[in-house]
């Protein structure tokens, strides 16, 4: 490992000690090895002057909630010191109280909450405190014999902390362990299955001690074999039996979850060790990592039923062999073992899944690395049970809120990049859904910048790339749910005497042919689905067509009359087809401010009245259309199917 550490962007911070604390936390937070997805904390020692004049020693500490890669200094908790120090004195002290004294001892009320690790930073005797969950570190601590090993690596200069509680109950042990100490003499702390500590009065310093303390790890490691695994040739994905495992995980959890396939070759060749359903078994990197991945992954084997029905009786009687009182949570699986093909991640959004993800991948690498070294042996079920169900580690997730009303679908949208389909993505995803929104144009794959949004170019018309695209949307987010069929052009206007046969077939093939090759390619995955909808967006032209406009319309119409007959065929296996027809929709791309000014001249009118020329004298924009087709995907229409609904502002041929 390198220190990042540059003199330059030091010296542009002019010796401000907050701002070098958020600089050297960055560094740390920056390296996956060290810490991932809020994991670690830092802290600096200032003295500052308080509203009488008084001159205070002020703990500014990461506070819950922030992340080390991107922290900022409001995300630094102010406490007093001295408030601190007393608090490590005292003989116990709850969790809630700890948290409660801390906050009373704020300078700040409005900062977040200060770590739990807060009380141990304010009795180590340095300006700048580090700890991280270094991956080198504790993948030797999680071995047979792992402190002898420590020993040897780093002498006696390094305080070996046994493993304990975080909070309150590690500050008194360490607190006790260092009375009569001379800190300087140490280089460090490791605490076993935790983590490393590193201090100093100088900022580079104390993160340039945990740079070497991981650099030293990491070089025993190799010295000793435990190279990274070699990766195995990608396994091709099967998409609908990845449909299938997070469905059955879904129920398990009680609502739809995102599943997403790492096929890496370092995972496949992970996911086709002899012994990887043993090794998984024995628990995660770190203790800290349970409450986002549960203790274990579920290995599936050709009964993944029978597999979950396994996992779940595990974990129940893992529970009732710890549980003090605690009330039983979800025992769904967050990822599994596919031999062969790689591994699975689970979550209700992507934010979720990407940790998890993220996790696994770096306890893959420690499991494979550990077993070089006699073999890996993670911290004991009693003290991971205490973890997972630490109140502080559960107030965490608590936070997450309400869900949203779509949260965890998965949804296609066709005709993607523009109009009415970039409309109905940025719809669907405040709902809370997850999108592959796909479209000709190369544009799409940039447009959405959101976690939520896949974007997927495809040529509609080409049935090849049409399962590419579904593979693509089922390995990355887990299946399909929701389907917005909204791909379409608008020929130019011709008579039937005059109409062009290649003008005709096009429109043929786009505005409904592709359609009922992506419902046909869809169904299989919709089965498996959560509510599973269908909204086929037609037009106005069905009910009231023009002059001019066969081409389009007859496409149409035939697109309507394959969703009401995909309404009566799908409705057995819970699938509701329902078709919208949007008329006068003027801000989409084909509607240029030319264009506009030109038809509402045509007719004597303005463009405002040429935009509102209906019933309702008011204009129907892509979001009004969009949020229509969220709606009939949504539980208000949840026993509607084969209905078509006009989104016209009022249209009398229509009506």
């Amino acid at each position: 490992m390198k220190s990042n550490w540059k003199d330059a962007e030091a010296k542009k911070l002019k010796g401000h000690l907050l701002d070098l604390r958020v600089y050297t936390s960055r560094l740390l937070g920056n390296e996956e090895d060290l810490v991932m997805h809020g994991g670690g904390n830092t802290s600096v020692k200032i003295k500052e002057k308080n509203i009488f004049g008084e001159e205070e020693d002020i703990l500014y500490v990461k506070g819950s909630g922030w992340d080390l890669g991107t922290i900022e200094a409001p995300g630094f908790a102010p406490v007093k010191l001295s408030a601190l120090h007393k608090l490590v004195e005292l003989p116990a002290l709850s969790d809630l109280d700890m948290v409660k004294y801390q906050r009373m001892a704020m300078t700040n009320p409005a900062a977040p909450n200060p770590s739990v690790e807060a009380i141990l930073h304010a009795i180590i005797p340095y300006t700048f405190v580090d700890h991280t969950h270094a991956d080198a570190v504790v993948i030797i601590t999680n071995t047979p014999g792992g402190k002898g090993r420590i020993q040897e690596i780093y002498g006696k200069n390094m305080l070996i902390v046994p493993y304990v509680m975080p909070g309150f109950i590690l500050a008194k042990t360490i607190h006790d362990m260092t009375k009569g100490i001379d800190w300087d003499r140490l280089d460090g702390m490791i605490l076993m299955n935790h983590g490393v500590f590193t201090f100093d009065h100088d900022p580079k310093a104390a993160y340039e001690k945990m740079i070497h303390i991981v650099s030293k790890a990491e070089k025993y490691l190799k010295n000793q074999g435990a190279k990274a695994i070699k990766g195995a040739k990608n396994a091709k994905a099967n998409p609908l039996k990845i449909a299938q495992l997070r469905r059955e995980v879904s129920k398990i959890w009680g609502a739809p979850m995102l599943a997403r396939l790492d096929n890496s070759p370092a995972s496949v060749a992970f996911s086709n060790l002899s012994n990887v359903k043993k090794i998984t078994d024995r628990g995660p990197l770190t203790p800290d990592h349970i409450i986002r991945t549960k203790r274990t992954p579920v290995v599936f084997s050709n009964k993944p039923k029978l597999d979950l029905k396994q996992y779940v009786k595990s974990y129940k009687a893992y529970f009732n062999k710890n549980n003090k009182g605690e009330k039983l949570l979800d025992q769904s699986p967050r990822w599994a073992i596919l031999p062969g093909s790689g591994t699975l991640s689970f979550g209700p959004s992507p934010k979720h899944v990407q940790i998890i993800e993220d996790i696994s991948r770096h306890t893959k690498k420690a499991i494979y690395q550990a077993e070089h070294l006699g073999g890996w042996k993670a911290l004991g079920k009693a003290d991971l049970f205490e973890m997972e169900y630490w109140s502080l580690e559960q107030a965490k997730l608590a936070k997450a809120g309400k869900p949203k009303p779509l949260q965890g679908k998965i949804a296609i949208v066709t005709g993607a990049a523009s109009g009415i389909g970039k409309a109905c993505v940025e719809s669907l995803v405040a709902q809370g859904a997850v999108v592959a929104a796909i479209d000709i144009a190369t544009s799409i794959k940039k447009i959405f910048t959101q976690n939520e949004v896949l974007g997927i170019r495809c040529d509609v018309t080409k049935v090849k790339q049409l399962e590419e695209a579904i593979s693509r949307t089922v390995t990355h987010f887990g299946g399909i749910d929701l389907l917005i069929s909204n791909a379409g052009i608008f020929p130019k206007s011709a008579k039937i005497a005059d109409m062009d046969d290649k003008v005709w077939q096009k429109s043929l093939n786009i505005n409904i042919t592709s359609h009922q090759k992506l419902l046909q390619l869809c169904t299989p995955f919709l089965e498996l689905g959560f509510d599973p909808a269908v909204v086929l967006v037609a037009s106005k032209n069905v009910p009231a067509p023009g002059p001019g406009a066969s081409a389009y319309s007859v496409a149409k119409a035939g697109l309507t009359q394959l969703g009401r007959i995909a309404a009566m065929e799908l409705g057995a296996k819970g699938i509701r087809v329902n078709m919208i027809h949007p008329n006068a929709v003027y801000d989409t791309a084909i509607w240029t401010d030319e264009v506009l000014k030109a038809r509402a001249k045509h007719y004597g009118l303005t463009v405002e009245e040429y935009k509102t020329n209906n019933i309702l004298k008011s204009e129907v924009t892509s979001k009004d259309v969009a949020d229509l087709a969220v709606a009939m995907l949504g539980e208000t229409f949840s026993k509607i199917t084969g209905a078509q609904v006009p989104i016209d502002g009022g249209n009398e041929r229509v009506i």
